[in-house]
């Protein structure tokens, strides 16, 4: 099989093209055709001469993954089950607004950390996602929504969260790969400010993430508290003063909702430049956890308001497909289940 042109980091890609004989200017022309065009098709590059694309077509493919199931909530939410060449899948979402939207990426199929709270946990880690499988999940996305080339303005998918599958951090050399070709500014061209980056809070690699990236950071508490707020700190470095890190907050009935938690949530994060999204527990199949109440949650954001730190409501979205923050699951896992039982 010949290499795929997506997920080689641009300077590797350009002494590829050298190895074959290419001048070094056709790395520009081919990184737009794939990037801010969104073409598969090497003869449809028509900046490059018919041998060019022959010698092109002759040594590389540019291959996306395929969609097992396309699903679409009642509230515009729309759920994808990616299937890679290896038969592996994930679940990536679009979360639509008037004039913009969010897609949540995937970065391992399935995951290591078997937090409680969420379905992915229950399903055992299968492998990492290559830089190829994580930007290809957002480029069947634009294929799906119809935005090639890539809009400078006024885009559906006007941000990216790795929020999807597994531990991006885990995964950290492959996914700095795919978000350094989403940002990179002669293709996708998607700002950092527009990239979040969802971590249990695997500290080693957070001071990495900053240094390379600089993406917006939301964190699910999973390492010792003390060492990742340290390391929280200053993450942003001189952005520091205008740029909040996100604490993610699952809302779960009886065990982190009380008033008490509400007051331990406010002094761990005092002097920190950081705002909590509370999210409503999204239940699942055989879950043990409850939402808390609507009343209890608007309670616990108040207090956290009165007390200098932003904690809006997470609306969810999605949750009749199981596409919320929390439910997302290789379909294909779970169809394999019920066919055993």
């Amino acid at each position: 099989m010949k290499p795929n042109i997506i997920g080689i980091p641009r300077e590797e890609l350009g002494l590829k093209l050298q190895e074959i004989g290419m001048e070094k200017f056709r790395l520009k022309q081919l990184w737009q055709w794939v990037y801010f065009h969104g073409v598969t098709d090497f003869e449809k590059m028509s900046s490059f001469s018919k041998p060019a694309r022959q010698l092109l077509a002759d040594n590389f493919e540019i291959r996306r993954p395929t969609v097992s199931r396309d699903l679409k909530s009642f509230d515009g939410t729309r759920k994808w089950l990616v299937k890679f060449e290896d038969g592996n899948e994930v679940e990536t979402v679009h979360i639509p607004e008037e004039d913009r939207g969010a897609l949540c990426v995937s970065s391992q199929v399935g995951c290591s950390l078997t937090c409680t709270f969420c379905h992915t946990g229950t399903q055992k880690m299968v492998r990492n996602l290559s830089a190829a499988d994580i930007l290809g999940q957002f480029m069947i996305a634009r294929d799906a929504i119809g935005e090639w080339p890539s809009p400078s303005e006024n885009r559906m998918i006007s941000n990216i969260v790795m929020m999807g599958m597994g531990e991006p951090l885990l995964n950290y050399e492959n996914v700095k790969t795919a978000l350094q070709i989403v940002m990179d500014n002669e293709g996708i061209k998607l700002s950092k400010r527009r990239i979040t980056l969802s971590t249990s809070g695997i500290v080693p690699l957070i001071k990495e993430c900053s240094k390379d990236l600089g993406v917006n950071l939301a964190i699910n508490k999973k390492w010792p508290i003390e060492e990742l707020l340290e390391a929280c700190r200053g993450y942003y470095g001189k952005e520091q003063s205008f740029r909040q890190i996100t604490f993610e907050y699952v809302m779960l009935k009886g065990v982190n909702d009380s008033l008490a938690d509400a007051k331990e949530l406010v002094r761990l994060l005092k002097g920190m430049p950081a705002k909590v999204n509370l999210i409503p527990f999204n239940p699942w199949p055989g879950t043990k956890y409850e939402c808390s109440s609507t009343a209890q949650i608007q309670a616990f954001s108040q207090f956290i308001f009165d007390h200098g730190l932003a904690a809006p409501i997470r609306t969810p979205r999605g949750r009749d497909i199981l596409a919320a923050c929390g439910q997302l699951k290789s379909e294909s896992e779970k169809l394999k289940k019920q066919a055993v039982a």
